[in-house]
């Protein structure tokens, strides 16, 4: 029994060869083939169904090359300084943040020397005013290694975890504060990155950061972001690595092989008038940081980083934030990677045995195969971010006539090895992109689906396969 609908078969028909003539004009080769029935057993309409980009050799070599035991070094090396808290020392050469401020700093300069002059590493220093947390006027550093991009080096991709720490007394600078899972796990992640990528040439710019002040309100990767917006950077994407260092919750449950991933929805940066015409087109779910999101599941959930991504459709837990929210505040797409059960017993708490049970964030508290893999998950993502095209910009749905299609316009790329774009497109009860319709190396297409029905989004490709984030369409 053929239970085709034939007005649907028709409308896929036409959609197809609504782009098809701009896509062989440049040698672009479509798939006429309706995708499959998904699980509810809704038809598929026109394109093909999405897959998950398949990362290539050097990808795969990069992650090879990550070290479980440099990382679990890095960690307990951090632990040494006694505490690492924003207000601690900063003269002495073997306690406080000071102390681990300058062994972070050669590090990053000893993994710089072997990049041949691409990756410069900086201190990047100011002096916070007096503010929330911070009584007196204090130096904050942030420890930043940047990898310059060998094609299109204006676009920025940042990685980072934080070096401070602290104990329950949030304003208490002396006493022991080990701050392994919180978050040497996320500074070992961020330098073991930079050790490896120093001595490969990433197409854009790589940055890699250990920042501070983040336990006393987020000042120094506030102030980064805000350094880079005021230099006018096209940061395209931030990532934050903070408490990535166990698997195991304050319950004794084991999940060592899933990563959250937070992203907000409606943009931190957007104006009200902004957040509404977002919400009168249905998008909440489609900002900057959600696509980002997606591209991390589409190249970092896989055999080869041996991790699952689970994304959270939120900007942070509650009553807690993270170093992304910086950069989110500036326009910036961003997320924060944590794991997957926090254990309350240890975070934050002073350094103490009761009743048998030893306290504090140390590390025999952490689980070292499970930062690697975390470690394997941004390596994925960086490097795939990096090596594509950039997210396709000024991405419009013309709104001016009433039309039972769909018009999208976008501005062309700069980068040397463009192919060209894909149309994705997915129900609006869908949490992922299920369609793709190679469109070719076009800057405007027509989609014989109603935008009213549907979401669309825009994606590069370049020569070598690699894609980049989709970028969803404002109205016009």
């Amino acid at each position: 029994m053929d239970n085709t609908d034939p007005q649907r078969t028709t409308a896929s028909r036409r959609a197809f060869l609504s782009v098809s003539a701009a896509a062989v004009a440049a040698g672009v080769a479509l798939d006429p083939r309706p995708a499959a029935a998904d699980a509810s057993g809704h038809p598929g309409g026109p394109g093909r169904p999405v897959a998950k980009q398949a990362p290539d050799a050097e990808l795969r070599a990069l992650l090879r090359e990550l070290d479980q035991r440099r990382i679990e070094a890095t960690v307990r090396k951090l632990v040494s300084f006694g505490t690492r808290h924003t207000l601690s020392t900063q003269d002495d050469p073997s306690r406080g943040i000071g102390a681990a401020r300058d062994w972070i700093f050669a590090e990053m300069q000893r993994y710089a020397a072997a990049s041949g002059g691409r990756m410069k590493v900086e201190l990047q220093s100011y002096i916070q005013q007096p503010a929330s947390r911070i009584p007196t006027a204090t130096r904050i550093t942030n420890v930043v290694a940047t990898l310059r991009g060998s094609t299109t080096p204006e676009r920025v991709y940042v990685v980072s975890g934080h070096y401070d720490s602290r104990v329950t007394d949030v304003m208490n600078a002396t006493a022991d504060a080990p701050g392994a899972n919180d978050d040497a796990s996320g500074v070992a992640v961020a330098l073991e990155m930079s050790r490896i990528m120093a001595t490969r040439t990433p197409k854009s710019t790589i940055v890699f950061t250990a920042v501070a002040g983040e336990e006393q309100g987020l000042y120094g990767a506030r102030h980064m972001a805000e350094q880079y917006k005021k230099a006018g950077a096209d940061v395209q994407a931030m990532f934050t690595n903070d408490i990535i260092g166990s698997s195991t919750a304050d319950d004794g449950a084991r999940d060592p092989r899933t990563v959250r991933l937070f992203a907000e929805g409606v943009p931190t940066s957007e104006t009200p008038e902004q957040a509404n015409v977002r919400r009168s087109v249905g998008g909440e779910n489609d900002s900057p940081s959600r696509q980002l999101a997606r591209f991390v599941g589409d190249v970092a959930d896989n055999r080869e980083t041996g991790m699952t991504v689970r994304v959270i459709y939120r900007r942070d837990r509650y009553l807690r934030g993270g170093d992304h929210i910086g950069f989110l505040e500036q326009g910036y797409p961003a997320a924060r990677f944590t794991e997957p059960n926090e254990n309350f017993d240890h975070q934050h708490q002073d350094v103490r045995v009761e009743n048998g049970k030893q306290f504090g964030d140390l590390p025999q508290f952490c689980d070292f195969a499970y930062i690697a893999r975390v470690a394997r998950a941004n390596t994925a993502t960086l490097w795939s971010l990096a090596q594509g095209p950039g997210t396709p910009k000024n991405l419009k749905v013309r709104t001016d006539q009433l039309t039972n299609d769909t018009d999208l316009v976008w501005t062309r790329g700069a980068e040397p090895d463009l192919a060209g774009y894909e149309v994705v497109w997915r129900e609006t009860t869908s949490p992922d992109w299920t369609h793709v319709i190679p469109v070719g190396d076009v800057t405007q297409v027509k989609i014989d689906l109603s935008k009213d029905n549907v979401f669309f989004g825009v994606r590069a490709v370049d020569r070598s396969g690699h894609r980049s984030p989709v970028s969803f369409p404002a109205p016009a």
